[in-house]
């Protein structure tokens, strides 16, 4: 059964509601499908091309930071010119190389991503596994480096933690908060990189699904991935402002609860025969 435009809406308020969380929004939508009328996986394209939404929500919130990075990484190293600060163009460097293992591992494992990590045995797993990783790191990390004391090496191990969110229930903003609170980096400075880092991930990603699925039969028809797309982008624009206002002062314990609770039910559901793994 095809998706309905309900449907449809559905997944993309739950796309906008959990992109930006620690709590997996491909988990989610994975294991939604299932209980929506229409029965089925929206699938591992739908999932990307709806992120293209949450991330313009990440463009038009970060819109002065991005122009200011990308400004001045031009100027710096295209035009060769001193305009723009220095500090501003090593962020776009930075954001490059943290881009390169999600790219070069979604490229590898392109087939298994789209097919055999999401069933979802694994994602209750990785929701609960992941989760539990995400307090310890709340729990003991320093949070007192600042973004700007972003160094390569802690780039590109953000960027690996982004690229363990090609499996369904880890959590790409989740994956990469973890990993700064355990290199120490404030909850504000680890959440903004790692908006900052998606944006180009998500963007590829999404696009790439868009292209590659022009002419093939979807689950979801592209009139209600649209509005889908669409739904996530306003939905994830409220959640980016309540979610960096949240963390400066609160602790990532409720999601942490969360993913264990959900993670939990999920495998008491695979376990009942209720949902089918695959």
């Amino acid at each position: 059964m095809s998706t309905s435009w309900l449907d449809a809406a559905i997944l993309g308020l739950v796309q906008g509601l959990t992109e930006f969380l620690p709590i997996s929004s491909s988990a989610h939508l994975r294991v939604l499908g299932e209980f929506l009328p229409s029965g089925a996986d929206p699938g591992a394209a739908f999932t990307a091309i709806t992120q293209i939404g949450t991330e313009l929500a990440v463009v038009v919130y970060f819109r002065h930071d991005i122009l200011r990075i990308a400004s001045a990484w031009i100027n710096r190293t295209l035009l060769r010119n001193t305009n723009g600060e220095a500090a501003d163009a090593r962020m776009g460097w930075l954001i490059i190389l943290g881009s390169l293992p999600i790219i070069i591992l979604g490229l590898l494992f392109k087939d298994a991503i789209e097919t055999g990590l999401r069933n979802l045995y694994i994602t209750a797993t990785a929701l609960i596994v992941f989760g539990i990783i995400l307090g310890i790191a709340d729990r003991v990390g320093a949070k007192v480096r600042p973004l700007e004391k972003l160094t390569w090496t802690h780039g590109l191990l953000f960027g690996l933690a982004q690229a363990m969110a090609l499996i369904p229930g880890v959590s790409r903003s989740g994956g990469t908060i973890t990993a700064g609170l355990l290199m120490g980096y404030t909850r504000e400075a680890a959440a903004r990189y790692s908006f900052l880092l998606a944006i180009p991930a998500v963007f590829g990603s999404g696009f790439y699904q868009l292209f590659k699925s022009m002419g093939e039969v979807n689950p979801v028809g592209w009139g209600e991935t649209f509005l889908a797309t669409v739904v996530a982008f306003f939905v994830g624009y409220v959640v980016i402002v309540f979610f960096l206002k949240l963390i400066s002062t609160r602790s990532y314990m409720p999601f942490v609860w969360y993913r264990v609770v959900v993670g939990l039910g999920l495998l008491a559901l695979l376990g009942l025969g209720v949902l089918a793994p695959i």
